[in-house]
């Protein structure tokens, strides 16, 4: 028995169809035939039912199915760790990070980290705050580094960062003399919707102020930065996804007047303590302290 075959039947079970199956995989059609009769033949069983317009999975291709799937799995995730093992790695930690923490300081700590421990390696999935939670609930990673406390009650939550935030716009806007808070947000658009926690509180509390305000709501940190630096509007950032841009003078900090800006936090958020999760643990609260 073949890891093609399997993958062949797991195709073509899920579309229902040969033809769409070849497409997947780019085999021809015959191709996909040849795979599910050899398939067919090793098990000694019917696992389609041919039919007009496609194929429908037998009773004992509707029993293999589970097992097909644990056989992928298993092989996919065996030569994950043996392509691991080639390039020196004996550890592995898996990190579910924010966007906009992706977008800050956990590029320059990862470095540092990985630098002090070359023989673990450190896979990122890059999420939305909200999804965090349960990536980490579920045990698809070790670690998740978000910017608002997760729902779950079976996981460890800790806040080991805060940090100011900031009315940032363009140094085009200081030809025009808009530089205070009170002219910009009268000028121009406030972008909007790039964090997962203060926007809720923010945006009403600058309506109050400024009630003829325009909103332009972007879900990205980095797409924000670059509307702001093309003059499109202007945002509240955590200091630390702006610390390089306001150094070139890409960015310029505008002063408040009447909207005290929030303060936006990053929390740990774990589950079963691992050696490797333990060590980067360690490693983020004293470096983290230093930002």
């Amino acid at each position: 028995m073949e890891i093609k075959w399997i993958q062949t039947f797991l195709i073509a079970a899920q579309y229902g169809n040969f033809r769409k199956a070849s497409e997947e995989l780019y085999l021809t059609q015959p191709a996909v035939s040849k795979h599910i009769r050899q398939l067919e033949k090793n098990l000694q069983t019917t696992l389609f039912t041919r039919e007009r317009k496609g194929v429908t999975l037998s009773a004992a291709g509707l029993a293999f199915l589970p097992m097909a799937q644990k056989i992928i799995k298993a092989f996919e995730q065996g030569m994950g760790e043996f392509e691991s093992w080639k390039q020196g790695y004996k550890r592995k930690l898996v990190i579910a990070t924010a966007p906009q923490i992706t977008s800050s300081f956990l590029p320059s700590l990862l470095r540092l980290f990985m630098e002090r421990h070359p023989e673990i390696e450190v896979m990122i999935h890059v999420q939305k705050s909200y999804d965090i939670g349960g990536e980490v609930s579920s045990g698809r990673v070790d670690i998740g580094l978000t910017r608002i406390q997760p729902i779950q009650s079976n996981i460890r939550c800790e806040m080991i960062h805060e940090e100011r935030v900031l009315l940032v716009g363009s140094p085009m806007m200081e030809k025009s003399k808009d530089v205070n808070e009170s002219d910009v947000l009268q000028t121009y658009r406030i972008i909007t919707d790039n964090h997962p926690d203060y926007w809720d509180d923010l945006l009403p509390l600058i309506k109050n102020f400024y009630p003829h305000v325009q909103t332009m709501p972007v879900h990205q940190v980095e797409g924000t930065k670059r509307f702001i630096r093309e003059g499109l509007g202007v945002s509240y950032l955590p200091y630390s996804m702006v610390k390089a841009e306001l150094e070139l003078e890409e960015l310029m900090e505008i002063s408040p007047i009447h909207i005290q800006p929030p303060i936006s936090k990053t929390y740990l958020i774990s589950q079963v303590d691992t050696e490797e999760s333990q060590l980067f643990t360690q490693f983020l609260k004293e470096t983290v302290a230093t930002l």
